[in-house]
């Protein structure tokens, strides 16, 4: 069977996976958006659904006034005796917690926190015993993947944090995974940054204390050496054996925009890798090293079918799935329906790092044409493609002294700059669309039977390698002002 890369797409970054029964369970990391941490299910490794989120309330995450790029860092997920677990890290208040559920569709517990620094944490559990795992110094002011032992219940630290590996030399030494696999225990990492030059590397001991010995041919997955290839920064992977004794890695990759423009603005992607034992018990992954776009293999059955959702609307998608807000939302000004929402707009605007009325779905592929009809009573509501407080292309009505617009802005650093408007004279609704396309987007609206365009802008600018940050871009809809109220209708994303 043949399959195709990315399993998910969009910002669905650092992924961590797991498996109980027939099923397996994925967790992402969310940074600034709540509610924080998505989940998925799958039975086959390829087709994923979305089932809920880890961090649903308040109290389980600090998100107030946090940068973008901020807040919820690389989860693990793990399950032991029953029980699942997902460790993460709040990097804006540098602390690493986990929170449990006895029911991975319910709520998850209130975060228990983990006296140890670092990002990227990992549980290892073995005979009754727990091992946390993070990237930082340990007690002895020593770097690397430092572990301790930890009373699970309450979190409390058994024994020092003691650096286990310090990698083999590449930049910021991050996300530790920890396996026993045929006797032997694995610790799993990545380095090079997750940019063009990340890298997925090993070591191997024969016992949790032992010192680690690197894979000689480290490293076991990068694309850091594919110059044009659309899939870049391989890294940040989870093993995970599936039902038949195969074994799997599921890591994160970008889309570059060309060939030759090193620019990606999706965000961080779900990627699935094959995985080979060797008789020496040294494993290796993907096509000489590397992640492809698609690979060709046995180990899935003939009779799986890689589904691939095409079109989202207000009708086909969840609000409490499919759709995020901006750090922690003021519930009451949100009023969803199936088929329509209705945004109250505060003086909190987009270029603030606060919480602006503002719920948005993820951009899942280049090739897209986006629609919605937006009604108007004051102030300024629309589509925005986000990226950052700093860098997002609005198209909305706005209302001024000389009655209602359509204006497409663009907000690229410090230039933020409205580059067209059409007037709509007391018309107090628009037919909005974008179309986009690996480079670029395009801003119209539909009146009188045709499409208007209003201008164009190129997508890098938008893209992680202009603005910085971890994420990627959402399609969001958003209502500001103080007082304000529009109503939204008709939404749908036609990838194309």
């Amino acid at each position: 069977m043949k399959y195709n890369n990315p399993v998910i797409k969009g910002f669905y970054p650092d992924p961590s996976v797991c498996k109980v029964k027939d099923t397996y369970y994925l967790v992402c990391s969310s940074f600034h958006y709540f509610p924080g941490v998505p989940i998925f299910e799958s039975k086959d490794l390829i087709n994923w659904k979305q089932i809920g989120h880890c961090l649903t309330r308040e109290s389980q995450i600090q998100l107030g006034k946090v940068g973008s790029s901020g807040g919820v860092f690389a989860p693990t997920i793990r399950y032991n005796n029953g029980r699942f677990y997902m460790t993460t890290t709040n990097d804006t208040t540098h602390q690493n917690f986990y929170v449990w559920t006895d029911d991975i569709y319910g709520e998850w517990s209130e975060p228990i926190y983990v006296d140890q620094g670092g990002i990227d944490p990992d549980l290892y559990f073995e005979d009754g015993k727990a091992f946390f795992m993070s990237n930082g110094k340990d007690d002895y002011g020593i770097g690397g993947i430092a572990q301790c032992e930890i009373d699970i219940e309450t979190g409390g630290k058994l024994s020092p944090s003691r650096s286990i590996w310090r990698g083999t030399g590449g930049r910021y030494l991050e996300s530790p995974h920890m396996y026993k696999i045929n006797g032997r225990y694995y610790l799993m990492v990545s380095e090079g940054g997750t940019e063009y030059g990340h890298m997925v590397t090993y070591a191997r001991a024969d016992s949790i204390s032992d010192p680690f010995e690197a894979y000689p041919n480290n490293p076991v997955l990068t694309n850091r050496n594919l110059g044009g290839y659309e899939v870049q920064g391989a890294g940040h992977g989870d093993l995970i054996q599936d039902h038949d004794g195969n074994w799997w890695m599921l890591h994160l990759g970008f889309r570059q925009i060309g060939r030759w423009l090193t620019y990606h603005h999706l965000g961080r992607e779900v990627f699935l890798t094959p995985v080979t034992f060797g008789e020496d018990d040294w494993f290796t992954a993907g096509h000489n090293g590397t992640t492809l776009t698609s690979f060709e293999t046995d180990r899935i059955p003939s009779h799986v079918v890689q589904q691939e959702k095409k079109t989202f609307t207000f009708e086909n998608t969840e609000w409490n799935l499919d759709w995020c807000y901006l750090r922690h939302p003021v519930a009451e000004n949100y009023m969803l329906e199936f088929d329509k929402v209705k945004l109250r707009g505060t003086g909190v605007t987009l270029d603030m790092p606060e919480s602006p009325t503002f719920i948005g779905i993820r951009q899942r592929d280049f090739n897209a044409e986006i629609s919605c009809d937006v009604q108007l009573a004051s102030g300024e509501a629309g589509i925005t493609l986000y990226m950052d407080e700093n860098h997002h292309y609005d198209l909305a009505v706005r209302k001024d002294e000389n009655g209602y617009k359509v204006i497409e802005r663009l907000n690229i650093g410090d230039i933020k700059s409205v580059e067209h408007e059409v007037d709509l004279g007391s018309e107090n609704h628009a037919a909005l669309m974008i179309r986009a396309s690996h480079e670029r987007y395009s801003f119209l609206i539909h009146a009188n039977g045709k499409d208007i365009l209003l201008g164009t802008a190129q997508t890098r600018y938008l893209s992680s390698e202009v603005a910085g940050g971890f994420t990627g871009v959402l399609i969001g809809l958003y209502a500001s002002g103080e007082g304000s109220m529009a109503e939204f209708s008709k939404f749908k994303c036609d990838y194309l």
